[in-house]
């Protein structure tokens, strides 16, 4: 039996350049979606980051897609593009707020050509609103939806998230709205603009953080470090262990009492003062001290074990490097191993979305070098001989900075 994806026979034209637009079209490329990765001569701006072989956010972030150069500052190569607009279901593009229009490929020029195009867009801030034209990277977008203050201790300076988290935030938002947008289409025939502020998106996570404020608790600081964001929970913590780090917490009361007779101190479940989730929150830096003397005569892995038998929510604090070879990612097939042309054998992530009735999510092609499939796409859709294709090199149209002119 052939397994049908949800986007099998659509066409995306990827104009996404670093993590945000880009992750929203690797998901469509894995829910089946024929993704051209449209890029000026240049490249992604990541991939200009090592020229001697793409960088490795660039791979991870673009299997599945064709990499076309178009100049869409040239005439011809303008004219190419909208051709191809013509013909696809799905644009992304995240750029600062006005670009596409500047450059005369805006939606409101896309949806005459295309009235069932679904135009899906992600800046910083959003098409209108006073911060509409602000410079916006993940760092400045944490600085400004209340990310970077939330991070870090209470005594210390803000902090940025260690990932780039409103980038990916961005992005899954930006693909869920285009799946949506879809959908509609199927039931009206039309297609429609979707637009995601990285801000915005940013600003969703701060749910805990927002609620001391909106419950307007002043007794929560800016940063709360590895305290739960509200200072509404306790055990809430990373804890100190013989060889690094754990964090642990109790999210309902049975996880309390486990922990309470794992630690050997059932009296603890009398004292009146701890007996509720609000009260064990108020004495916070005593559970602290007490779940602290525990873990620290103890490894990980003795933690973890007499956690996990009492059913109390725990986990190792990891590294980057114990993430790309975590056995329970390993065992889900989350990482795959690719021959990339210039890299040699490479490992990539699937998608974390997972249809259970479309198949699991496959690697179907490295991400590819710039240009890669100029002349293989133009040549399929556009119809153009060989001799055009020449003269697009030849003109610099198609044209990727890297190679040398004749």
């Amino acid at each position: 039996m052939t397994i049908r994806r949800p986007l099998d026979g659509m066409l995306v034209l990827d104009l996404g350049q670093i993590y945000n637009g880009p992750y929203a079209g690797l998901q469509l490329s894995f829910m089946g979606a024929r993704v051209l990765k449209i890029e000026p001569p240049e490249g992604d701006v990541v991939r200009r980051r090592k020229r001697e072989v793409e960088p490795y956010p660039l791979v991870m972030l673009n299997s599945n897609k064709e990499s076309v150069v178009l100049d869409l500052k040239q005439p011809r190569g303008k004219e190419i593009f909208l051709a191809l607009v013509a013909k696809a279901d799905v644009l992304i593009e995240n750029f600062a707020a006005g670009v596409m229009d500047r450059l005369g490929i805006g939606w409101e020029v896309l949806r005459e050509i295309n009235p069932r195009l679904v135009y899906g867009g992600s800046s910083g801030f959003g098409l209108d609103g006073p911060y509409r034209d602000f410079a916006a990277m993940d760092v400045t977008i944490q600085a400004m939806s209340g990310i970077t203050n939330a991070t870090g201790d209470a005594d210390g300076p803000p902090t940025k998230a260690g990932a780039a988290v409103c980038d990916f935030l961005a992005g899954i938002h930006l693909c869920a709205g285009i799946l949506g947008a879809l959908v509609q289409r199927e039931r009206t025939g039309q297609g429609q603009r979707v637009e995601v502020a990285m801000h915005e998106a940013g600003v969703i996570s701060l749910a805990s953080a927002l609620g001391a404020v909106m419950d307007n608790d002043k007794n929560v600081p800016d940063r709360t470090g590895n305290r739960h964001p509200a200072l509404a929970m306790a055990p809430y913590n990373t804890y100190k262990c013989a060889d690094g780090y754990v964090a642990i917490f109790t999210a309902a009361e049975r996880h309390w009492h486990a922990m309470c007779h794992m630690l050997g101190r059932p009296a603890l479940l009398q004292d009146p003062e701890l007996s509720s989730t609000v009260g064990r929150a108020k004495h916070m830096a005593e559970v602290d001290d007490i779940v602290g003397a525990w873990t620290i005569t103890r490894t990980k892995d003795e933690v973890l074990k007499a956690l996990n038998e009492a059913h109390v929510p725990c986990a190792p604090v990891k590294t980057a490097r114990e993430v790309a070879t975590d056995p329970h990612l390993e065992a889900r097939g989350f990482w795959v191993d690719v021959e990339h042309p210039r890299r040699g054998k490479t490992r990539v992530p699937i998608s974390p979305i997972r249809l259970h009735t479309a198949g699991k999510s496959e690697i179907r092609s490295p991400a590819p070098t710039l240009g890669q499939h100029t002349d293989k796409v133009l040549g399929e859709l556009m119809g153009f001989s060989g001799d055009e294709l020449t003269k697009l090199r030849a003109s610099g149209v198609t044209r990727p900075v890297t190679e040398k002119k004749s």
